[in-house]
This record gives C-alpha cells, structure tokens and sequence, in this order.
C-alpha cells in the first residue's frame, strides 16, 4: 500500500513537472525562435558571454540551501525563514560584486555595451532569490501545479514584451529585458499563490546545520556552472560572438528534452526517494525503473533531434543559422545523458553524500578541461564532439558511486540502456540518409517525424520494452483526473 502511494505520488508529480517544465519552455522556446529571426547570432553572442556570471550567482543563491531544506525531514519555521534571510543577503551581495565586475568584463571581451547590459540582467539574481522557499516548500508537497500557474504567467508576459521590443528595434535590450520580467513575475506570482510568508525569525545553528549538507552542493553546482559556460568563454573570445551566437541557440535546442527531463526528474524523483533512503532494497528498485523509463524517454528524442537538426533549424530560423544545425547534430548525442546524470548524482544527495557529490564534479570538471583543451586548435566543432568523449567517461565516474551506496555499476546501467541505445542510433542514421535524398527541408522534416516516431514505437512493442506499457499505464492516469 506504501509503495503504491508512492508510485501515485511519483506520477502525479511527474505529470504536473512535465507540464510546468514544457509549457514554459515550449513559451520560451517559440519567443526565442520569433526573436531570432528578428535578432542576429551576434545579439545572443553577447548574452552568452556573461551567462557564466549569471549563473555562478544563481548557484550560490538556490542550488544546495534549497536541496538541503527539502532534503531535511523535520524541518521548522525557524529553518524556512532562515533560509529565506540567508539567500536575499547573498543575493544582495552577488549583485553588487556583479556591478564592480562589470566595467572589467567589459574590457576583457573589448564590448563597452557589456558593462550597462551586464549591471542590468545581474537584478535576475535578486529577484529569484526571494521565491526560494515557496519553490522548496511547494517541491516538498509534490505540487507543481501551482509552479506552472506561476512560470506560465511570467513566460507569456514576459515573452510578449520580449518580441514587442525586438519588433521596436531595441536589440539585445529586448532578451535582457525579457529575461528580468519573467524573473520578476514569476516571484510575484508565487508569492500570491503560495501561503507562507517570511518571520523576523533567524537561527545560526539552522543555518550550520543545512550549510554543511548544501554549501557541498553549491560548490558543485558552482563547479558543474564554470565548466558549461567555459564553451561560451572559449568560444566568444577565441572564435567571434557570432559562432558563440550559434552554439548557444544549439544548446538552447538541445536543452529543451533534454535538462527538462533532467529537471522534471530531478525534482519528483529526490523528495520521492529521500523517502526511500533507509531502504536499499526498494532504492535500488525504484532507481533502475526510473533509470530505464528516462532513458527510454530522452534517448529517442535526442537521437531524433539529431537526425533533423538541418531541416529543423533551416525551417524555423533561417539558413543563417546553418551552422547552428551543425553543432546541434553533435552535441545531441552528448546531452542525451544529462538526465542519467541526475538521477546518478540525485541518489548520492538522497544517501546524505553531498561529499562525494563534490569530488566526482571535481573530477569530472578536471577530465572536461583537457578533452577541450585539446580539441580547441581543431575549432567548435571539434570542441562540441570532445563533449562526446567526456560524457561516458562521466557516466563510469558517476556509476563507480552508485555500485557502492545500492549495487547499480556501470555494466548494469549499460545493460539496462544498450537495447534502447541502439534502436534510437538505428533509427538516427535512417533519419540522415533521408536529408541525402530529400532536398526540401519542410517536407524532410516532416518525413522524419512520422518515420521517426513509427519506427521507434514500433520496434518498442516488438523488443517487449515493458516502458512501454508503463507509458500507456501513466497516460491512462492522465486522461482519469
């Protein structure tokens, strides 16, 4: 009966993530390819060069200290409000080292337009800051149906004065301001949903108690944040703001199944299975059916979106973004294990390992320098393909824990994902001589699609993929409520 609640719970969550996680990126995405075609790769350029700022500051205001109150299960009061003290005067600090900061990106990168834009989108840092805890509280209650009213609203409102200022000629303007409304209203919104509201209340030894567990996670996440955005750094500076431009509408393509997935299952599956942390047994259980249906999920959308990359982004941006299709054939078969590395790293956060949590980011993060140290004479491309290399060798680092806290190796994840592996390269390399014999892009795309899809349905039922029939069971929930 417990496991059963749990499993109701689990898909409930699942459902509302999905749909709060896809909607608004889906809003997101479509914004983005409007204003694409309006703005140049140079204008996402720019952005790109100070999302390694922006980023580090998020992590050390919500990563870990968020993780650390969900993870804890007798949580008080006293424990939200100091969390909530704690990340606004953080926040508050980052912005103003942000500012200082500013003038000498500025200098580094030879763009004075940096500094005003920079000092300006670095308010983003402030205004998440004050919706951490309603986000970990609501996290904790499985609810995220009231996190999708609150993104859905500041996607679309934000979107359209997005588009509007692209329209009206104010340039990169238009994604800073996008980027500070959505920010802004999504906090606002989340704060008239939700009913907790902040006390003069404050604990140093609360404070002491969820730091030792999430300042390892911040360190991380800090960590796993340098390293993505050294491709912006290498590329922007080396190559030209316009190639940077194409790379980071490529991952901007390629993060939309997969850090969803990631992040959908990121966030149902740690409060679902910090439930399970004293039972290795069902641990072990729910993590190797969990392992499988992601991969089943994100495998063939990766392997898919590879395949069409050409026709997809020759139809919805323009053939002057061809390059951007070409990174994107390449780096989809690198972020099509991003969710199977968070359900690795989640299981050593459900264990309390946030200690090992960190040695495996800085061994990872020490290996994916000098694969691109190496490949940067030979140009982005070779540098999106040393990705490639890096990520298995992620895979064997990450699963060396996961044998040791419940059993689950790296021979066993590889037995588990290598039929559904290879279906999805199968199917990829049919989609690829299909753009060899079909020249019009619409209709190629189109093709692919339906092939894709049919093919991969197909060969699932006739493997016995039992995913397949717990997809069908999660549907029927879905149609039920």
């Amino acid at each position: 009966m417990a496991d059963e609640s749990l499993k109701n719970k689990t898909v409930k969550g699942v459902i509302w993530s999905a749909m709060e996680r896809l909607s608004v990126q889906a809003i997101f995405l479509a914004i983005t390819i409007i204003m694409a075609r309006i703005l140049s790769p140079h204008d996402y350029g720019l952005i790109g060069l100070l999302a390694i700022f922006i980023e580090i500051s998020q992590a050390l205001v919500d990563s870990g200290f968020g993780q650390a109150l969900i993870r804890k299960q007798n949580r008080t009061e006293l424990d939200n409000n100091t969390m909530f003290y704690f990340n606004i005067v953080v926040s508050s600090f980052l912005y103003i080292l942000l500012w200082f900061l500013a003038p000498f990106v500025s200098r580094f990168y030879d763009n004075a337009l940096l500094c005003p834009v920079m000092r300006v989108i670095s308010l983003g840092v402030i205004f998440n800051s004050f919706g951490l805890v309603q986000r970990a509280l609501l996290t904790i209650k499985v609810d995220f149906k009231t996190q999708m009213r609150s993104s859905l609203i500041a996607a679309i409102i934000s979107g359209i004065i997005g588009v509007w200022m692209a329209y009206s000629g104010y340039g990169i303007w238009a994604i800073v301001a996008q980027q500070l409304v959505n920010y802004g209203i999504n906090t606002s919104v989340l704060w008239m949903l939700t009913n907790w509201r902040p006390r003069l209340i404050f604990s140093m030894n609360s404070l002491r108690e969820m730091f030792s567990f999430g300042s390892k996670l911040v360190a991380s996440s800090i960590l796993n944040t340098i390293y993505n955005n050294i491709f912006q750094i290498i590329i922007g500076k080396v190559f030209s703001p316009s190639s940077l431009g194409h790379y980071t509408r490529a991952k901007q393509f390629a993060d939309f199944p997969s850090a969803n997935l990631a992040g959908i299952m990121q966030r149902v599956t740690f409060p679902v299975l910090c439930e399970l942390q004293n039972d290795d047994g069902r641990l072990r259980e729910a993590y190797i059916r969990t392992l499988r249906m992601i991969v089943f999920i994100i495998f063939p959308l990766m392997c898919g979106l590879a395949g069409t990359a050409h026709p997809l982004v020759s139809v919805i941006l323009g053939e002057k973004w061809n390059f951007c299709a070409t990174l994107l054939s390449i780096i989809c078969f690198s972020f099509m294990w991003n969710p199977v590395h968070s359900l690795n790293l989640n299981l050593l956060q459900v264990k309390g390992r946030s200690d090992l949590f960190l040695k495996l980011e800085i061994y990872k993060k020490i290996i994916g320098i000098l694969t691109i140290a190496v490949s940067i004479p030979f140009g982005v491309e070779a540098m999106c393909y040393s990705t490639i290399i890096h990520t298995i060798i992620c895979l064997w680092l990450n699963t060396y824990y996961t044998r040791k806290l419940i059993g689950v190796g790296f021979i066993m994840h590889i037995k588990q994902i290598a039929p559904i592996f290879v279906v999805c390269i199968i199917m990829t390399f049919i989609l690829f001589v299909f753009q060899m014999f079909i020249k019009d892009n619409v209709i190629c795309l189109l093709i692919s699609i339906i092939f894709g899809t049919t093919f991969y349905i197909t060969l699932s039922y006739m493997l016995k993929f039992k995913e397949i029939s717990e997809l069908s069971s999660i549907i029927k929930n879905i149609r039920n409520r």
